[in-house]
């Protein structure tokens, strides 16, 4: 059995994910912006099980982490894990689906590590609510 290529590991991928953030749920045909790869566990390999489709501002907040503080508790917590875990398990949509609340410590953390609710994202989301292109139907 051959090796797959980056680009056949990368379609896989952004297949799973239909075209959307795994971490925000913004999806690449709302933004134009080409979504990236992230290694939900940096250093473990380039198994699907460790990937995760990421927009660009998610992926650059992320970089590195796989754990942060959870701003309630003060206390560290693991980031959300797109392959082990259950989006609306730890992320609510708020303000008519333009704000993500974090449901546990887990949410609450990678809400604030990968800035989930920037200003920018937030204008857009209220944008593509009121035009019908969100939410998604990736949230599960």
């Amino acid at each position: 059995m051959s090796e797959l290529s980056w680009q056949e590991i990368r379609q896989q991928v952004y297949n799973r994910a239909n075209g959307c953030c795994e971490y925000c749920q913004t999806c690449e045909v709302n933004t134009g912006q080409t979504m990236q790869v992230d290694h939900i566990h940096p250093g473990s390999g380039d198994g699907l099980d460790n990937l995760a489709l990421s927009c660009w501002n998610c992926n650059n907040h992320k970089r590195q982490a796989t754990d942060t503080l959870d701003p309630e508790t003060n206390t560290t917590v693991s980031l959300f894990h797109p392959r082990k875990q259950k989006w609306s398990d730890h992320f609510e949509w708020i303000d008519n689906f333009i704000r993500i609340r974090g449901r546990t410590a887990t949410g609450r953390a990678t809400i604030i590590r990968l800035k989930m609710n920037r200003p920018a994202i937030v204008v857009a989301r209220k944008r593509w609510v009121d035009a019908g292109y969100h939410p998604s139907a990736n949230t599960d």
